[in-house]
């Protein structure tokens, strides 16, 4: 079965984590008293960055800016679709900064980039599924920022409400493995945000809540690949046997902040 599921080359935008640390809370994983060992996070960020490459997706990177710890975690600077870029507006203000780098990058690489005026916090928050883009909203990006993503883009927004902090951006929560269909974990969502995912994805791969804390949820999926956290093992199993083929690679580090695989990876779709 796996021999059907078609991989396609993507364009990650990365950002090194030179300078990544924990110096503030802004989420229940954050404990700025917990060191980061950086040497144990460069390599681990590298060995993405060889899957990525190995796997025959384009790989490209903003350069790190000093005192902005989170600025590794790319996925939070925009949303990318049809070569448009809808920018971010952090809510917390130590990460603030980050916008600017990251619009510096897109502008010298030939896009515009679109200021939002309500709090968003990019594909964090924002997931394209092809017909549509997910939402969430309920810790970070507001209801504003989905209505405004839909008039800039014309694509439907189908708004969707977190409930637990430990999953406080949707691509915490949920992944898509292609245009047709999603892994999430339920309980993370409000009740009538659950009837939304049942309806629209009735075949969804169903996350357990161990699966989810080990940040299974932030994974990337080409169609057939899926580079997913190690110890999401029941995830992976469920994954292959729906025919995809997952690509364990050790983040551990960067769960200190709150991230993974995704949270790194700023997907430029055009």
């Amino acid at each position: 079965m796996s021999d059907s599921r078609v991989p396609r080359r993507r364009r990650f935008l990365v950002c090194e984590p030179r300078h990544f640390a924990v110096q503030y809370a802004i989420n229940p994983w954050m404990h700025p008293d917990a060191p980061v060992d950086v040497g144990r996070a460069q390599a681990q960020w590298q060995a993405l960055m060889r899957a990525y490459r190995a796997h025959g997706h384009t790989v490209e990177t903003v350069e790190p800016v000093p005192g902005l710890p989170d600025m590794v975690f790319a996925a939070n600077a925009a949303v990318v679709v049809e070569g448009r870029v809808f920018g971010s507006l952090f809510h917390a203000p130590e990460r603030r900064p980050e916008s600017l780098p990251y619009e510096a990058w897109f502008k010298s690489a030939g896009f515009d980039v679109y200021h939002p005026e309500s709090v968003c916090e990019g594909e964090g928050d924002l997931v394209p599924t092809g017909r549509w883009i997910l939402a969430g909203t309920g810790f970070r990006t507001t209801r504003e920022a989905h209505r405004e993503v839909q008039e800039f883009f014309g694509v439907p927004v189908i708004s969707l409400t977190l409930v637990d902090p430990y999953f406080y951006h949707l691509d915490t929560a949920l992944f898509p493995l292609d245009e047709e269909n999603v892994a999430y974990y339920p309980e993370a969502f409000s009740p009538g945000s659950r009837e939304v995912l049942a309806r629209l994805y009735p075949d969804a791969v169903i996350a357990t809540g161990e699966d989810a804390r080990a940040f299974g949820l932030n994974s990337v999926s080409d169609g057939r690949h899926v580079f997913i956290s190690p110890g999401a093992t029941a995830l992976a199993d469920q994954l292959a046997d729906r025919g995809y083929v997952p690509v364990p690679v050790d983040l551990s580090e960067f769960h200190k902040a709150g991230g993974g695989i995704k949270c790194c990876t700023q997907e430029i779709r055009s």
